[in-house]
């Protein structure tokens, strides 16, 4: 029984392409360049710098086949980890280990010449990471047509446009063979089809490799990768999945965006605690089964079941309104416990005012199981030029009619918000993540993400006029 269990913790071992225990960089920061030449003098008897860590015990480990996405602001560390993962840098604590062939598009044009052609380049770098000669003449040509440059091949790098030099590197490292690929925000560059060619590059590489996707686009972290790493000012914030730690870091994101003036006046004032005491407004409400009112049943049908609204969900704002219940209607205001795909349906969200509030705000998304944003909408625009004002003690409710799409098979949700102000400048008093849960059952939608009720289909066959008809 031991040498299985040995066994099976030596092929566990095997699994793992990264290891990072309690690493951390720091840099040297000189306030005047005489100051390195003194501390070279003085041989560490003396300090003439100070001490900037742009990582602190960072500890993870990654296993083969799994897409790790990071995500941070702006100085968090996302960059400097990466280049540890690349040996472009070293650890100043701790261990990294990482098995197998490395390829990374970090900075734009990263390790290009730029007086040396597209073409010199591709076997410059081809070379760096590792392939032979032989493998490069062997690869040349799906470089040269993944890049999509043209005559540029042959032209200086200096010459090129940002988007030119990210295409030739994204296509010297997706040919390769890497074990473990680096991507750091190389798809914010670049027009839409080279875009959608990397992502089903990106794709085809997850069947066989680890992936390491940077980027401030959370919706792309979310449908890219399993796990999340959150690095804040140099430390590990969080890790878990995808979906709930980009929830996590969007929440906090948002909450240190619009915490300033009206928020501390309202902390100020305790609305935030009075609005957690507050009673909650209850209805007795007639519930209703859409599916009982389809004629044509098949087992294409759309079956959608509602959850109730999840009181409980948790959410954050600066709280002078508060989101009461959330639900789907149809036409005649009975609440739906099921509905169908393509029929017509009311989101209803209603929020009570704590105090009094100019220019409100109620929006919503419908998310997939992975956090992904199908569709939403705001009540800004419809009263953008009359806006509507609230006062303690009253109800705000929001109608958004639209006919629900067709959903794959699966668990969905949705997010609401209540805000004030405009689209560009508006506080969050409070927003609920997955706030009302549904599941589809069955569905005829079996590729994208949605699928949208047709309101016709034809199929014709036409004769060309200038041939004949042949009748056998």
């Amino acid at each position: 029984m031991s040498s299985e269990v040995m066994s099976a913790s030596v092929e566990q071992n095997v699994e793992l392409v990264i290891e990072a225990q309690a690493i951390g960089k720091c840099y040297h920061i000189y306030e005047r360049p005489q100051d390195r030449l003194k501390q070279m003098l003085w041989r560490g008897r003396r300090c003439y710098y100070r001490e900037f860590w742009a990582l602190q015990d960072i500890s993870f480990s990654v296993r083969r086949g799994e897409t790790i996405g990071v995500i941070g602001r702006n100085g968090s560390g996302k960059s400097t980890l990466l280049k540890l993962l690349c040996s472009t840098l070293t650890p100043t604590t701790g261990c990294m280990t990482v098995s197998g062939r490395v390829a990374a598009l970090l900075e734009l044009g990263t390790g290009f010449n730029p007086e040396f052609t597209g073409r010199e380049n591709v076997y410059l770098n081809a070379a760096i990471l590792g392939l032979s000669d032989v493998e490069i003449e062997q690869y040349l040509p799906e470089i040269i047509e993944f890049a999509d440059i043209g005559d540029f091949i042959d032209q200086p790098v200096k010459t090129y446009s940002s988007g030119m030099a990210v295409r030739l590197a994204f296509s010297v490292i997706a040919h390769v063979r890497a074990d473990v690929l680096i991507i750091d925000e190389a798809l914010a560059v670049g027009d839409v089809f080279f875009v959608q060619k990397c992502m089903r590059f990106l794709r085809k590489f997850q069947e066989r490799g680890t992936l390491f996707f940077v980027s401030h686009d959370t919706s792309a972290v979310v449908n890219l990768c399993d796990r999340v790493l959150w690095l804040d000012h140099g430390k590990l914030q969080e890790t878990g999945s995808a979906k709930d730690v980009c929830e996590h870091y969007l929440a906090t994101l948002r909450e240190t965006q619009q915490f300033g003036g009206i928020a501390e006046k309202m902390v100020k004032n305790n609305y935030l605690k009075k609005s957690q005491n507050t009673a909650s407004h209850k209805s007795s409400v007639e519930t209703f089964d859409q599916r009982l009112s389809i004629i044509n049943q098949t087992k294409f049908r759309n079956d959608i079941e509602i959850f109730a609204f999840r009181r409980e969900a948790k959410d954050y704002g600066v709280g002078a309104i508060q989101i009461e219940s959330v639900q789907f209607e149809d036409e005649l205001g009975r609440v739906l416990l099921w509905v169908v795909g393509g029929e017509q349906v009311r989101l209803m969200v209603r929020a009570l005012a704590i105090m009094d509030v100019d220019s409100p705000i109620i929006g919503f998304f419908i998310k997939d199981r992975l956090g992904q944003n199908l569709f939403g909408d705001n009540t800004y625009l419809t009263y953008a030029a009359k806006p509507l004002s609230i006062t303690n003690g009253q109800f705000l409710t929001a109608c958004f009619v639209f006919n629900m799409p067709v959903l794959p098979i699966g668990d969905y949700s949705v997010d609401v918000a209540v805000a004030s102000g405009t689209q560009q400048d508006h506080v969050i008093h409070c927003w609920r993540n997955d706030a009302l849960i549904f599941k589809s059952h069955a569905s005829s939608v079996h590729h994208g993400l949605i699928g949208i009720p047709m309101l016709n289909i034809e199929l014709t066959v036409e004769i060309r006029e200038d041939e004949p008809v042949i009748l056998v």
